[in-house]
């Protein structure tokens, strides 16, 4: 099921970009299907501890219904965020949707992590062509293992902040030096999250709250408070960071931001909060 409604909002948000009478609706298609997605994915999110995608997930749908609205009206703010989210998918999709390249994608960063972690003097083998193992689990003659999935490659990132980048008119400078501000400080700095969590989790440095925060299985503290606590926040203000970078270097981009954020709490008042 996930798989299709990646698919389909791919489809939606491609369809968007196409000068048609429909393509607002397909825009809300689009953004429907990502909140789908994150609502479909709750349980396994759950499961690991996650909690930041339930948060997205649930937050999502208030988000699509005010955002349709706003397709509806065929505003031209929402329109350039919808055309943002286009222009990811574009990047996206083929590491996504095309095996080959998403494998060689994968097995990049994982050599990459494991020169890292050598560089650290830091020992790890590997478990399987994407998993780095490290450490060793007592009683076991066996270490903890990290797979590296499309998702520690940093795509996403780099495919939605350069998408960001281009939702107003830029010039030949400002795309070269936008391109250069995202996609090599997000990849170079994906690269020493991996390194991070895999010397964390395998080196079991958080062994912290293992009745709250464990699944089960030994020694996931260390993974949760890594993974899912420190490089959240991490990744967090480091994607805000290059956000204010992109406000400087394109000051339009800042106005349309702002038009937006200004847009979204007029709604939310309009609808949401009409009776207070």
């Amino acid at each position: 099921m996930n798989e299709y409604l990646v698919l389909l909002s791919c489809i939606g948000f491609l369809f968007f970009l196409l000068p048609h009478r429909y393509n607002w609706y397909a825009g809300i298609v689009g953004w429907a299907s990502i909140s789908l997605l994150l609502l479909f994915e709750l349980p396994g999110f759950l499961q690991i501890n996650n909690f930041l995608y339930p948060i997205l997930g649930i937050l999502s749908v208030p988000f699509v219904y005010l955002t349709a609205r706003r397709l509806l009206m065929k505003d031209p703010v929402v329109g350039s965020l919808t055309r943002a989210a286009a222009f990811s998918f574009l990047i996206y999709a083929p590491f996504g949707f095309y095996e080959p390249l998403k494998n060689w994608l994968i097995g990049v960063v994982v050599n990459q992590t494991v020169w890292m972690l050598e560089l650290l003097r830091y020992p790890v083998t590997f478990y399987e062509w994407n998993t780095i193992m490290g450490g060793s689990i007592p009683g076991f003659d066996i270490g903890f293992r990290v797979e590296i999935i499309l998702g520690c490659t940093g795509i996403t990132s780099i495919a939605i902040m350069l998408a960001v980048a281009n939702m107003v008119p830029t010039t030949t400078r400002q795309k070269i030096l936008s391109f250069l501000l995202i996609a090599p400080t997000i990849y170079i700095l994906n690269l020493f999250r991996n390194a991070y969590v895999i010397m964390a989790y395998t080196g079991q440095w958080y062994p912290w709250l293992p009745e709250l925060v464990g699944n089960g299985n030994y020694g996931y503290e260390s993974f949760f408070w890594a993974h899912n606590v420190f490089c959240e926040l991490l990744a967090l203000a480091i994607l805000m960071a290059i956000a204010y970078g992109l406000f400087r270097l394109i000051p339009d981009l800042g106005v349309l931001a702002e038009k937006l954020v200004s847009q979204y709490i007029r709604d939310i008042r309009q609808v949401f909060l009409k009776d207070r």
